[in-house]
């Protein structure tokens, strides 16, 4: 593998083809044609991404069929919402190329994984995997030091992509529990929201610990229903990525969860982001998977509650508190 194409020109996407076009060559795509003429101009993403410079490795293009043409392997960063009708787009284009996505939740009115997702569209047959850990665009760009997984369904694909991504200050280690990766990238974003809440509260650090710490116990519960390693939650794909997002500066869930607790209505979070917070559509979307598959997660129910304004940030919070006492377990 030697040329890869990196559909989503968002902060991760971004620093994704960033980072890869210091060895390979890398086409980096987004739909927008004004955001790309932008990208081509400042040789940079100022929107996503400050004033980091481009590799000279890496181009920018806004015709798919262009972007994804000779490339040894596609790497999507869209958004969630976005994922299958990328495929399909990719599917009419003849795509036969290994396919690795990066983005994390649940499908909207489906409450599909993008795994389940992948097997609709491509087949379990087809080569595809995740990619995913604790891991802010922000630090990557800079060079800071990052871990994180890939996850494939053919051992092959998941060491080759990964010695692939893998490099400089990026530490990439291959897995092929993708219900695991997949799971534990979309949930996360859900206990995330829940901390913002805790830490605006003004809950303090034993909260938080606590939080964390079951919602893990929730996040490896639903993981491990849909046929996903207990083991992979304890790595960098679960533990490691709920902990950066609980508790990172640049967590956009948990300023969420940080701007509910002061009040502030979902619509005006939301609309003063600017970039997608995942959990917000993910904590409906497991709720109505749990409830299917019978799994308890009272974390993910309650930031539900708040969220579909049925409950208070307070009340939700009393909810949780006033749970029975019980064993603990996962």
């Amino acid at each position: 593998m030697s040329k890869v194409a990196v559909l989503g020109a968002g902060a991760w996407g971004t620093a994704l083809a960033m980072h890869i076009a210091l060895r390979h060559d890398v086409v980096l795509w987004a739909r927008n044609s004004g955001h790309v003429s932008g990208m081509r101009k400042a040789r940079a993403n100022p929107l996503y991404l400050g004033e980091f410079r481009f590799p000279e490795k890496l181009t920018v293009e806004d015709d798919l069929a262009t972007a994804v043409a000779g490339a040894d392997l596609i790497l999507s960063v869209v958004p969630t919402a976005g994922f299958r009708p990328i495929l399909q787009q990719l599917k009419a284009l003849g795509m036969s190329q290994p396919f690795i996505w990066a983005n994390k939740g649940l499908e909207p009115q489906t409450a599909k994984l993008p795994f389940e997702v992948a097997q609709e569209e491509l087949g379990s047959e087809y080569p595809w995997g995740v990619l995913s850990g604790p891991s802010f665009a922000a630090e990557l760009v800079r060079g800071l030091p990052t871990a994180i997984t890939l996850a494939a369904n053919h051992k092959e694909l998941a060491q080759q992509a990964a010695q692939l991504i893998h490099g400089s200050c990026l530490r990439v280690y291959n897995s092929t529990d993708v219900i695991g990766a997949s799971v534990g990238g979309a949930v996360k974003n859900v206990m995330a929201i829940a901390a913002g809440i805790s830490d605006g509260m003004g809950f303090g650090n034993n909260a938080r610990a606590a939080m964390i710490t079951r919602g893990l116990a929730e996040i490896t519960r639903f993981g491990m229903a849909l046929g996903a390693k207990a083991e992979t939650f304890m790595g960098l794909a679960g533990a490691g990525d709920l902990i950066l997002t609980c508790t990172g500066q640049y967590s956009r869930n948990r300023e969420v969860g940080l701007q509910l607790a002061s009040g502030k209505s979902l619509e005006s979070i939301l609309a003063g982001l600017g970039h997608v917070a995942e959990g917000v559509n993910t904590a409906r979307e497991v709720m109505r998977r749990a409830e299917v598959i019978q799994v308890e997660m009272p974390i993910t129910y309650e930031v539900n509650q708040l969220l579909t304004n049925q409950k208070t940030a307070q009340d939700a919070v009393s909810a949780l508190l006033g749970r029975g006492q019980r064993q603990e377990s996962v």
